[in-house]
Order: C-alpha cells, then structure tokens, then sequence
C-alpha cells in the first residue's frame, strides 16, 4: 500500500484514537489476519518468551491484558514517518516512556508487521 503524508498522518491519528479510547474492536480492525507483532512488552506481561506474536486473536488476548493493566494508558503522538508501505508511529506511552513503531501495512491498509520500540 502507497501512503501520502497525509493517509499516514490519518492512519496515526486513527490508531492513537482507538487507543485513547480503550476500544479494542477499533484497535482490531486496523490490524491483518496475517500479522506478525513484535514488542518487549510481550515479555514483560508474560504473554511468551519470544516477544513476538503471530496471531491475530492472540494480539488481541495481548491487547486487552495491556489495557486491563494500564487503565489509565494514554498516547501522545509526537511523529510520523513515512515509508513506501510503512509507517513509523513516534508516541509517547505508558508511563511516560517514548515509543517507535515501524508498521507495515499490507494491500488492504491493516498492519501487517509491527516492530515496536521503548526508551527505558
């Protein structure tokens, strides 16, 4: 998928709103049935060892364990990157802690691939 400043801008600011608002089903929808999700804090919430999901209803198990545990999460979107068919979300997270996430989109705009990143 081909993204403008402007769809990615759009992109952004439609996942930091699914998110500010706790909605688990919006969050899910902007994500692929093929996904493959990379991140510290699935470690961190014991979800497994590897840090690394590759299934849609096991992201979404993940998701709702990160909101039931941060009830108060909240991002701030600081930037967005654009790539060819990527795009990287700079946020500030949980906890104050700046993130980075590189996300691939596949043909039909979902999230196909998620790398993300935290500073201590």
């Amino acid at each position: 998928m081909h993204l403008t400043e402007q769809s990615a801008q759009s992109f952004a600011e439609q996942w930091i709103d699914a998110w500010n608002h706790h909605d688990l089903t919006a969050i899910m929808r902007l994500y692929s049935e093929d996904i493959r999700f990379f991140s510290p804090y699935i470690i961190k919430l014991g979800m497994n060892a590897d840090g690394v999901i590759a299934d849609k209803q096991e992201l979404e198990n993940y998701f709702k364990k990160a909101l039931d545990i941060y009830t108060d999460l909240h991002f701030e979107l600081n930037d967005v990157l654009v790539g060819a068919s990527s795009v990287i979300l700079y946020y500030k997270s949980v906890s104050n802690r700046m993130a980075a996430e590189l996300m691939e989109l596949d043909e039909a705009g979902k999230i196909s691939l998620v790398k993300a990143h935290y500073n201590q």
